[in-house]
């Protein structure tokens, strides 16, 4: 079997952005990566606003300067869609809600959970936790009521809070409309 030619692409490969948030990470000004490389603070400039190519040589030293292998700089972006209507169910406890997980199984940095609770739905009887660092909850329709132990929140729509992983709390949709929020945990609670 012959294999099918490839035909070169005149294409620039655009690493730029890519430079720059390294350099930014490292927490290093053009001048101080000009310094350390050798090359010159406009030579730079230019190649994150990818208006130039750094030749192989320029690239090996900066991406030794900036802590990064050379792959880093053309690999794809690990990226996951997912549409709403296709999202997995999950349950997390409760009465009257329906819960779908908007990022991916795989995602260990944060989990993105969209609820609609019916009208008068409600958590756990008893307070809970979640095994995460940090809990957002994002009222989208309706209104909420978050409850801890020696404080309750009223959350309408367009409300945010945001409170400690492993606090004890549960909630209730106060009202005969239904509530839609977004829950997002980070990291993602841990599936034991």
């Amino acid at each position: 079997m012959k294999a099918l030619p490839v035909e070169p692409s005149n294409a620039p490969v655009a690493i730029g952005s890519r430079i720059r948030s390294a350099r930014q990470a490292q927490r290093m000004t053009i001048e101080q990566v000009a310094d350390s490389t050798g090359l010159t603070k406009g030579f730079l400039s230019r190649v994150e606003r990818d208006l130039t190519s750094p030749s192989v040589a320029s690239l090996v030293t900066l991406c030794q300067v900036l802590s990064i292998s050379i792959g880093d700089l053309f690999t794809a972006p690990e990226t996951h869609v997912t549409r709403l209507d296709e999202a997995p169910k999950v349950s997390l406890g409760g009465e009257g809600i329906n819960e779908r997980l908007l990022t991916a199984r795989s995602e260990r940095r944060l989990q993105m959970i969209r609820a609609v609770i019916e009208p008068n739905g409600r958590g756990e009887q008893d307070l809970y936790s979640v095994d995460c660092e940090v809990e957002t909850l994002h009222i989208i329709a309706g209104r909420f009521e978050l409850i801890f132990s020696n404080e309750r929140y009223e959350l309408e729509a367009g409300d945010t809070i945001t409170f400690p992983g492993r606090e004890p709390h549960t909630w209730i949709n106060p009202t005969d409309q239904e509530a839609v929020v977004l829950w997002t945990l980070v990291p993602a609670a841990s599936r034991g």
